[in-house]
This record gives C-alpha cells, sequence and structure tokens, in this order.
C-alpha cells in the first residue's frame, strides 16, 4: 500500500531548478522508494552493493559512465570520493535540472564536501516519518493516541498487521548494529542501548548532558559523542531557545527530543495504548509528537525547519515561531479541553515580546475541533498543524503560490538543513533534565 508524501511537490520544484537534490533522513522513512516513485524514468543505483560502491569510490568516471544521468544514487555516503566528479558532471551541462538525486541515511561526514564541491548546484532536503496527517490519509478513522504509539513510519501503516513493538525492536538493532559502528567505535552495544533508553526519557526536557551521561556510567564527552551520532542518523533533535529578547535573561540549553513519537514510545516502555494513558510519560510524549508534526509540516512545505521555544527558568512556550518580526506561540497539551490556566504561561511569555508582535497563541491538544478560550487563545487540534500554512513557516500567499505549479522555483531560500547546522555546542550540567526514578519504571 503507498501512502501519499506531502514532500513530492517540493522535490518537484527543486528537481526543476537545481541540477543536485540530495535527500536525507532516517533508515525505513521512505526515501529511496519515494524518489523512484516522483521519478520513474531516472536509472537507478545503490551504492548498497559492494561492487559498486567500491567502483563509485574508487573509479568516479566509469561508473558515472555507467550509470548515465538523469540518474538516482542510492545511499551515497559510501563514496565520498564521487562527489566530486559529480560536480565535474553537472558543470559539462549545467543548464540541466534534476540530473542527479543522491540519497543516504546518515551522511553527516560527507556535508563539508557537499558544501564545497556542489555549492550553488545541490537542494539538501530531509524527508521525515509520516504526518499524522498523512497517515489519517489512508487511515481515515485514525486517532491522535494510536498514531502517538505506533509512530510515523511508513511501513507500519502500509501494513497495519506489522506489531509496532516487533518492528521498533529490529530497528533499534539494525540501527545499532548498521549505522552506529560507521559513526563512532563503539565497543559496548548494551551501553549505546541504555543510553538510546534514556535519551527517550528525556524527550521534550532540556538537554542536561550530566543526567545523560550519569545513568549510564560514562564522561561528559562520551555522552556528547553519542548525542552528535544520534543527531546526524536523524533519530533525535535539539530544539534552540529563543534569544531574541535581551530584557529577560533566557535559557541558553537546548531541548532534546526524539524525532519520532513512536520510537519514543517504544524506548520508554509504552507499546499500547493501555500503557500510555497511566504513563508518566504521556505528556511529554505528546509535545514530542506536537514538535514532530510541526517539523514535518514544515520540512515537506520549505524544505527546512524554522522553530525554536522560549523558556526563562519561570515560564515557558514549548514552541516559538519567528517570521518577519512577528510571532506565533503554542504549547502541547494532553488534555482534550484545556482551561484557560493551561494557557496562563503563554499570555506571561507574550508580555515580554514587543507590542502587537504575537499574531496567535495556541494550545495543541487531543481536541475533535478547534476552540477558543477568550480572549485571546485557540485551542487546535494535532490536525491544524499540517493543515495550517502558518506552522508550516508560509504566509497565505506562499502556501497559493506552491499550489499553483510544481516547477515554480522558491520565493525565497529555504531555512537551513539540519546537517549544514549540526555542529552546535551541548547543553552542561546542572538545571531540569534529571531522569527521576528510571529504574523503578524499569527503563534501565
Amino acid at each position: 500500500m503507498w501512502i501519499d508524501r506531502s514532500i513530492e511537490l517540493l522535490i518537484r520544484q527543486r528537481a526543476a531548478t537545481r541540477p543536485v537534490v540530495i535527500l536525507t533522513g532516517a533508515r525505513q522513512t521512505g526515501k529511496t522508494s519515494l524518489v523512484r516513485r516522483v521519478f520513474p524514468d531516472h536509472s537507478f543505483v545503490s551504492l548498497d552493493i559492494p561492487s559498486e560502491a567500491e567502483q563509485a569510490e574508487a573509479n568516479p568516471d566509469v561508473f558515472l559512465a555507467r550509470h548515465r544521468p538523469p540518474v538516482i544514487i542510492d545511499e551515497f555516503q559510501y563514496a565520498p570520493a564521487l562527489l566530486r566528479h559529480v560536480k565535474v558532471a553537472v558543470d559539462r551541462e549545467r543548464h540541466r535540472c534534476g540530473t542527479f538525486l543522491l540519497v543516504g541515511s546518515q551522511v553527516f561526514n560527507l556535508m563539508k564536501s557537499v558544501s564545497e564541491s556542489l555549492a550553488g548546484r545541490a537542494s539538501v532536503m530531509q524527508l521525515e516519518p509520516l504526518s499524522y496527517a498523512e497517515a489519517r490519509a489512508a487511515h481515515p478513522r485514525l486517532a491522535t493516541e494510536d498514531f502517538l504509539v505506533r509512530g510515523g513510519f511508513p511501513e507500519l501503516w502500509a501494513d497495519p498487521k506489522i506489531d509496532s513493538r516487533d518492528f521498533y525492536g529490529s530497528y533499534v538493532a539494525t540501527y545499532l548494529e548498521r549505522d552506529l559502528r560507521q559513526l563512532l567505535r563503539v565497543t559496548n552495544l548494551r551501553d549505546f542501548h541504555r543510553f538510546l533508553r534514556v535519551a527517550a526519557v528525556h524527550t521534550a526536557r532540556l538537554l542536561n548532558r550530566a543526567d545523560l551521561a550519569r545513568y549510564v556510567a560514562m564522561s561528559g564527552s562520551t555522552a556528547s559523542a553519542w548525542l552528535l551520532a544520534l543527531e546526524a542518523s536523524h533519530q533525535l533533535m535539539l530544539l534552540e531557545p529563543w534569544f531574541g529578547n535581551r530584557a529577560k535573561p533566557l535559557v541558553k540549553r537546548p531541548k532534546l527530543y526524539m524525532r519520532d513519537p513512536g520510537l519514543a514510545a517504544f524506548l520508554c516502555g509504552v507499546h499500547t495504548l493501555a500503557d500510555l494513558l497511566p504513563s508518566p510519560f504521556v505528556g511529554r510524549l505528546w509535545e514530542t509528537l506536537v514538535c514532530a508534526e510541526i517539523r514535518r509540516a514544515q520540512f515537506n512545505r520549505v524544505g527546512g525547519c524554522n522553530l525554536n521555544f522560549w523558556h526563562d527558568g519561570t515560564h515557558e512556550a514549548h514552541f516559538l515561531l519567528h517570521r518577519g518580526g512577528n510571532f506565533r506561540l503554542a504549547d502541547a497539551n494532553w488534555a482534550q479541553r484545556p482551561q484557560s490556566r493551561d494557557a496562563a504561561s503563554l499570555r506571561k511569555v507574550a508580555r515580554y515580546l514587543p507590542p502587537d508582535s504575537v499574531q496567535t497563541m495556541s494550545v495543541i491538544c487531543r481536541a475533535p475541533n478547534p476552540f477558543p478560550i477568550p480572549p485571546d487563545i485557540d485551542v487546535q487540534p494535532l490536525s491544524a498543524v499540517s493543515e495550517s500554512p502558518h506552522w508550516a513557516g508560509q504566509r497565505e500567499a506562499d502556501n497559493r503560490g506552491a499550489r499553483a505549479t510544481d516547477k515554480a522555483p522558491c520565493a525565497a531560500r529555504a531555512p537551513a538543513s539540519d546537517e549544514v547546522r549540526r555542529s552546535r555546542r551541548y547543553g552542561n550540567a546542572g538545571g531540569a533534565g534529571s531522569c527521576g526514578p528510571m529504574r523503578a519504571w524499569g527503563i534501565l
């Protein structure tokens, strides 16, 4: 069963205006299937085949002579030397667009070569797991709670008979064996597996490297390296705080979020709806889902992510979207019908921002339909995140233009991809972020 992806239109636009399109993302998000479906006339080669990877690395000219453009090259990270020769091939026929589609799952180490060899020639895009809207289009009666537990990996929704617990168990084992050994020299996979579970327990919390290291009995430098590996392989993300207000001291540490709520739930021991409802993690898993939905809406429509949070140590807005001096604030709330008191923190954060700059304040919850909390709060269901152009980082005019044609160039430069901006500092010890009694909950 094929599930349509919202990013298809954007991929066609980029391929119509750039010679090279690079598509990255976590494993099993459907990258290869998507590009082969969108570009059926392109030839295809996978560097998962050792002989192909060896030739692409050792004899790139011979490889490109065998696989002439337009071509899809899967797992291109296995042949770093190929990029310089792709540049030469592109420069021979610079007027041709969409000639090379490069697909890879962990290309962090190659991004410097991409920026040097293919500057001005390549568009870097990222494919996220399915959004709630995409999954619900295939399964119209899908509830948000079921989507949270099952997650957004396409295979789980293409075949609902697949047991999600078995899928995630195999996914983690495969990820540890395949990607981790290439990113890090880890001698004890059991320790890293425990570290992954601790990171999942910390989802939707301020990053505290000391806590992560302490619960797995490792050094802070090792914890930082493992965090970087998890981010590079698209298993987690760090949401940066908003720094624009000089009148108020703000938290400077990022918040840690698992990229897929289903994987986060699995690692927290939540495998069914019956596990979810009484779980102490339910609020933060819901916040993880809302964060993922906003990111997916932005990546699917504009190809990048423009999102922050506000935290001054007392008041917090889970999500802050800034554009042109205007702000949209939102909180994630597990309730089905939140009350005015649930939006008190949003109202206080709005007071610290410039007058009349806050366009909307929203509580994103499990309500089936939107409704207002007078005088200034909008309550929105999860489905509104994908349907609204605002949280996708667009204005209404941008949204109309995107629907008008699938070959129109982008009106503005998209936000930088995660790989381009990945060299960031990790948080220091102290402050919020403690795991709590994880052993009592069976996590460690």
